[in-house]
């Protein structure tokens, strides 16, 4: 007769590790981001160090031990002045205010005997601008079948691309590496004023919309008024007879 026998055992500690294997974040600059690890209960006494680079991970930013019984802390670097905070329990690192400066790789160690080794890399986007939407064409038309070209701008920034919706379709994108230059798409429709148009400019984390307005952009004759002011003059001749 054979029994199967359970037994439970209290595992205290890393209940795991992510070895080399890179998280990848992308976050909005001026933002609070916390660096999670998914870890709830590191082990109390564990010596933890966090490392920061623009490619590599080789500046300490962190050291959290216990020296005599006693947690100490000491944040190193001089970029992150008094923006950084160590959550111990989870060994989550916080970042205040994080800047584009910022991205790069961040590594975590958590030494209890072994090593174990977390790897993040993080990157943070300007919010994007507004586009805007200018008519192309020389002149303003004053009827519908005359020439109206919209053509929808933005400032360039990393991984960003601007876009034409027809309603909620997307018609055109376009986006381009090179952030040093201004993106422009046209809106190659002939009678675009007969839907809703609107150009969107987005990047990972955020994006901004501007609707086209066919008869502001287009046609100057259309829904404005004119004030004149005459001033009449009126002459008394007289005429002796």
């Amino acid at each position: 007769v054979f029994r199967l026998i359970l037994s439970t055992y209290t595992v205290s500690g890393l209940l795991c590790s992510a070895g080399e294997e890179v998280v990848r974040l992308q976050e909005l600059e001026g933002n609070t981001v916390t660096i999670h690890t998914g870890l709830t209960g590191v082990q109390s006494d564990a010596h933890i160090l966090w490392f920061y680079g623009p490619e590599n991970a080789d500046i300490k930013i962190v050291n959290s031990q216990i020296i005599r019984g006693e947690i100490i802390t000491d944040y190193y670097s001089e970029r992150f002045r008094d923006r950084l905070q160590l959550n111990r329990t989870s060994g989550s690192l916080t970042i205040r205010n994080i800047s584009r400066e910022d991205s790069g790789v961040y590594k975590l160690h958590i030494i209890t005997g072994i090593s174990s080794v977390w790897s993040f890399s993080v990157d943070v986007y300007a919010p994007v601008l507004k586009p805007v939407i200018r008519n192309q064409a020389e002149k303003h038309s004053v009827t519908l079948r005359e020439s109206c070209s919209p053509l929808c701008s933005v400032e360039n920034g990393k991984d960003l691309s601007l876009s034409w919706y027809e309603e909620k379709e997307r018609i055109s994108s376009i986006s381009s590496s090179d952030s040093s230059e201004r993106l422009y798409l046209p809106l190659n429709k002939t009678n675009p004023n007969y839907s809703t148009y609107t150009c969107v400019a987005a990047n990972p984390v955020s994006s901004q919309t501007t609707k086209l307005n066919i008869t502001e952009l287009c046609y100057n004759s259309t829904g404005k008024c004119y004030h004149y002011h005459l001033d009449l003059v009126f002459y008394l001749i007289l005429i002796e007879l």
